[in-house]
Parts: C-alpha cells; sequence; structure tokens
C-alpha cells in the first residue's frame, strides 16, 4: 500500500555538508542538493535533515534547512568560524565555517554519536522516513539511531556499484568501504531507489550474497541542467581556442574509468594524419582526480596541449552549460556508468553525445546518442570527424528529441510509492 505523502521526511546530508569548500559539486552531490531543495519546496511536508560535523551530528528543522541551502547555493555567507571549529586546525576555513553555522543552525538539536538515538527519538515525529542519498553515513550507528524512532522507515538510494565491479577504478581502500555500507544497507532499507535498471541489476546481484535483497524501485533522476551563462565561459575561456573553431567537450573527473585516453589517443592520431586547420579542439572540463597519473604526465607534455586540447578543470555548472550550448558533441567514453548524468545533461541542452555503447546509456539516452564501443578508436575518430562537419547545436545536428526525466516524477515515485 502506498505511504502517505506527507510522512515526515528527514535527510541525510552529509555528503553536502562534507563538499563545503571542495570546488564544484560532483553528480551525487547534485542529486543530494536537488533531494534538499524538493524536500524544502513542499510546504505541506514535515521535513528535517541530519547532517554529520566531526564526532557530533545536527539536526536542522525547515527554517534551519533554507538557511543551509542559502549558504551552499552562494545566496548567503558562511559566518564566523565558533571556538569549536578554531581547535581543528587541520580542517580548511570553509569548512571551520560551515560546521560553525551548522551548530548555530541546530541550536540544542545536536548530539554526539552515542546520543543520537534520544536525539531523534525525542525531536523526530513516530513513522519518519530517513533518506540516504548520497553514499555517506551508512553505518550500524545511524541505523539504530533512525530505529529508535517508532515506525521509522529507512530508503537509501544506491546511485551504482562501481567500487564492487570494477575496484582498479577507485581509490585504494574504497572497494572495502563500499561493500561495508552496501552490507548495511542490505540488513536495515526498507527499500532501495535505483537510478537506473542497470544499477538495480547490479546492486541486487550483491545484495543476494550478502543474505538479504531490501525491496527496490528504479527512479530515474531529474535533469535540470543550469542555464547557459555566456559571461561565465568568458572568464574561463582558454586562451589560444579561436571562438569560431569546432571544438568538443569532455566533462568529468579526470579519472581511469573517464577514459580520457582513448580521446588522446584520437587527437594524436588527428596531428598525425590531417591538416592543423581541420582538427577540432578538445576541451577537458573536470578535476583531477586519482590513479591517473601517467595520463596527467602524458597530458601535461603534450605538444597538443594549448593547440588542440584544452584543459579548463572543474567550471562553474552556467560556464559548462554556454561551453556545451555551440559544442559539437559532448564526447563521453566512459567505461562504466550507474545513470551518466553530464550525458544527459547535455542532451536535454540539445547537444549531440557520443558516448560509449553501454546499456545504461541506451536506457537513458535511447535513440538520441550516437553509440561506438571504446575498443574501436578508428571508429570514434570517424564519428567525431563526421560531426565536426555539422553546425554546432541542436539545429545543425537534427537528432531525434530528447525527453529528459523530470525530478518531480522522481519525487512522486519515492514519497508515494511503497517506503
Amino acid at each position: 500500500m502506498p505511504s502517505d505523502p506527507q510522512t515526515p521526511v528527514l535527510l541525510d546530508v552529509t555528503r553536502l555538508v562534507s563538499r563545503v569548500g571542495r570546488g564544484a559539486f560532483t553528480g551525487i552531490d547534485r542529486v543530494e542538493a536537488a533531494y534538499l531543495d524538493a524536500l524544502i519546496a513542499r510546504e505541506g511536508l514535515r521535513v528535517f535533515a541530519l547532517a554529520r560535523i566531526g564526532g557530533t551530528y545536527a539536526l536542522l528543522d525547515r527554517p534551519a534547512m533554507q538557511a543551509l541551502r542559502a549558504r551552499l547555493s552562494g545566496d548567503a555567507e558562511w559566518g564566523a568560524a565558533d571556538w569549536i571549529a578554531r581547535l581543528h586546525l587541520r580542517q580548511p576555513p570553509a569548512r571551520q565555517r560551515a560546521h560553525s553555522d551548522l551548530r548555530r543552525l541546530a541550536g540544542a538539536r545536536r548530539a554526539r554519536g552515542s546520543h543520537l538515538a534520544r536525539l531523534l527519538r525525542h525531536e523526530l515525529p513516530a513513522g519518519t522516513r530517513y533518506f540516504n542519498v548520497g553514499h555517506t553515513n551508512l553505518s550500524e550507528k545511524i541505523m539504530a539511531a533512525v530505529r529508535a524512532v517508532p515506525g521509522a522507515r529507512i530508503q537509501v538510494l544506491v546511485h551504482d556499484t562501481i567500487p564492487l565491479d570494477y575496484p582498479e577504478y577507485t581509490r585504494t581502500g574504497i572497494p572495502e568501504q563500499f561493500a561495508a555500507r552496501l552490507q548495511v544497507v542490505g540488513r536495515h532499507a526498507d527499500r532501495v531507489v535505483y537510478n537506473s535498471q542497470v544499477t538495480r541489476s547490479c546492486a541486487e546481484w550483491h545484495f543476494s550474497s550478502l543474505g538479504r535483497v531490501p525491496p527496490g524501485l528504479v527512479a530515474h533522476l531529474g535533469v535540470t541542467p543550469a542555464p547557459p551563462d555566456p559571461a561565465a565561459l568568458a572568464e574561463v575561456w582558454p586562451p589560444g581556442l579561436g571562438r569560431d573553431r569546432a571544438y568538443f567537450v569532455i566533462l568529468g573527473t579526470i579519472e581511469p574509468r573517464k577514459n580520457h585516453a582513448l580521446l588522446l589517443d584520437i587527437w594524436e592520431r588527428f596531428a598525425a594524419e590531417q591538416e592543423a586547420r581541420e582538427i577540432p579542439a578538445l576541451c577537458i572540463v573536470g578535476a583531477r582526480g586519482w590513479r591517473n597519473e601517467a595520463l596527467f604526465a602524458r597530458l601535461d607534455a603534450s605538444p597538443l596541449r594549448g593547440r588542440h586540447l584544452f584543459e579548463l578543470g572543474p567550471i562553474g555548472d552556467g560556464a559548462v552549460g554556454a561551453l556545451l550550448k555551440d559544442a559539437r558533441a559532448l564526447l563521453f567514453p566512459s567505461h562504466t556508468e550507474g545513470f551518466g548524468l553530464p550525458a544527459a545533461e547535455a542532451a536535454t541542452l540539445g547537444v549531440p553525445v557520443l558516448c560509449n555503447d553501454l546499456p545504461v546509456m541506451h536506457e537513458i539516452l535511447g535513440d538520441y546518442a550516437v553509440y561506438a564501443g571504446v575498443t574501436d578508436s578508428y571508429l570514434w575518430a570517424q564519428k567525431i570527424l563526421a560531426l565536426t562537419r555539422v553546425d554546432a547545436g541542436a539545429a545543425g545536428w537534427g537528432g531525434p528529441p530528447f525527453r529528459s526525466p523530470q525530478w518531480e516524477s522522481h519525487f512522486q515515485s519515492v514519497l508515494t510509492d511503497g517506503c
């Protein structure tokens, strides 16, 4: 029987808080922010947020959640660091200020870990649903504390199982940490939400080996790219890239899974075989990640850098939107994905997408994308050259329309169905 959409909700925002001072939000961060926005917007719904700050937990009511969101979006400034934060000298100043504000916003609704269950039981209404959508704070301690609230229900969003399926693409220690979190989810979740059917199939295979497969629901993520901001793009436009030159974009953390190496191979082939004026530019957007030192060295030493290859680093969402709008295509040669948010956002903007021939990309993008297996670099090169010859944007490409998944549909599912 569907649950009451007005049942009180507790959203874990620990991941968002941990990202303060670390630059642009990642895909999972943005999902947690979308949940925060959606819950705040439902005025008839009793909502709370939980954040871990060091060894302390802060419980926020609706006004405090609104204040937190204003700070995260830059609409309000973080306050001054308090004396507790100043004792933690290893924390960056931005994190000190954020933790201080969370203590101020929570007021008396704070507790050490050993007293968290008492705090939640005292402050939360019976039947509260706990939502964890950030792959963080998934521990036995948290689950036991939530269960201390009479009739509480636990719902977890699983974005992917890449650390277990492809440990070679993750940092050292991450597969073990992820396995421990998945065990907690398997034991305690009343329902697991998946961003794709592919993610569900992978996760439930792992859950079956752990002894319990929780009830599941597939709810595609909403796709809402920021409006293109040409002024923001002008501030980060790479020197040496002519404004009228054809270019492509690869977007995402520079890590082995994203397969930037394929594109470096292709552009080196272009340089060897094509006239310089015929070679399109490649704009690389995203922070440098992990286990990719050989590629970083190759990129730094490349004679194509500043001529045909332009590394912009992490840039703001508005600048990303403006860069994509005039690109010939987003290139997405990722080895594996749980959802593929950059590709979906590019498609929503009407930008052509050339991506790896992955089942999840077919599930999300359907006939919109151009597909090519990443074992065939020659095919990729030919498709890139073909896209170079069409006008930038959706009008020049003439591809089929893309029906973007909507957040409202997602929330209708997760807030009213089953859990």
